[in-house]
């Protein structure tokens, strides 16, 4: 693939140096950003946790103070009066029997799946169609509620789900190329600080390994670990 010399000299750059401290790195990540599209910005937490063992699975929710610039597609599963509540919400689509039947047939363009508890007895027959996907609705993450609107407000709003994959990394989109520096930096300030907050009790040694950034098309860089944590204990 051929790169703008704007992308090759970031890149060069990018190769030649870091880690970065998070201004700098930040406004690496927008010079590389040279697509026709706007690209997102994703962030990759390596962290010292061994996720075979369910006392260092570190899980969770955050919502980036600035969103994320992605729009999301909401399936909320609920009866009776919370039916409106969800439509009023925002939510793009809204039933029960007849989306689980959907789910069962192979429908499932939607981003968050929001469900009350008492639809969790049929949504659970879905495990294993939306738990590989990230979709299965969970009361840790808030998609397990009868305070349907706050879930549907605050996913919209640009809540995001966390969690470690089976090589102890975080990955997370937290924001697009076409963002002011200082929103980028608020949201990733914000979720860095809910990854320090979410450490394991069990986890041993250094945490927080090595944290590095891109854009969708850009390359890897990599952030001063120390500075960026200090950043959002701040």
């Amino acid at each position: 693939m051929k790169h703008s010399k704007r992308y090759n000299a970031v890149a060069e750059k990018v190769r030649g140096g870091g880690p970065y401290e998070l201004a700098e790195g930040l406004e690496l990540l927008k010079a590389s950003a040279g697509a026709k599209f706007d690209e997102t910005a994703e962030v990759v937490f390596r962290l010292g946790v061994d996720p075979r063992h369910s006392d260092q699975q570190v899980r969770g929710t955050v919502v980036m103070p600035h969103g994320t610039g992605q729009s999301v597609r909401i399936l909320v599963l609920a009866k009776g009066e919370k039916v409106s509540e969800a439509e009023e919400a925002g939510a793009d689509h809204v039933g029960a029997e007849d989306y689980i039947e959907k789910i069962q047939g192979g429908w499932l363009d939607v981003d968050t799946i929001i469900a009350t508890p008492d639809m969790m007895k049929d949504v659970g027959k879905l495990g294993k169609i939306l738990g590989p996907r990230g979709l299965m609705p969970n009361p840790k993450t808030g998609t397990v509620t009868f305070d349907i609107a706050k879930a549907v407000t605050d996913a919209k709003a640009g809540k995001v789900e966390y969690r470690t994959d089976k090589t102890a990394n975080v990955h997370v989109v937290f924001g697009k190329a076409s963002f002011e520096l200082e929103q980028l930096r608020g949201n990733l300030i914000e979720l860095t600080r809910e990854i320090v907050r979410a450490r394991p009790a069990a986890t041993k040694g250094v945490y927080m390994k090595k944290v590095s950034i891109s854009t969708t098309m850009g390359p890897g860089i990599t952030l001063d670990v120390a500075s960026l944590v200090d950043e959002a204990k701040q």
